[in-house]
């Protein structure tokens, strides 16, 4: 049995590539970094949250108990 021999296509393809974006492919990277801007911008109002005593004590307890 012999197998078909592959064809050639009849022309090549001149000129440029033509690629086009989806609308998304553009808006997305420009929505996520003027969201990472405002971050970066409105951080100058940001405040450290209080520490909760109780959790200080946990990790007392489980240093203790760990160590002996």
């Amino acid at each position: 049995m012999s197998a078909p021999a592959p064809t050639r296509p009849t022309a090549a393809p001149t000129g440029g590539v033509d690629m086009r974006l989806p609308w998304w492919a553009v808006a997305l990277p420009a929505v996520a970094f003027v969201a990472l801007l405002l971050m970066i911008v409105g951080s100058g109002d940001a405040h450290a949250a209080p520490a909760d005593p109780a959790v200080g004590r946990l990790l007392a307890r489980a240093l203790a108990l760990l160590t002996g």
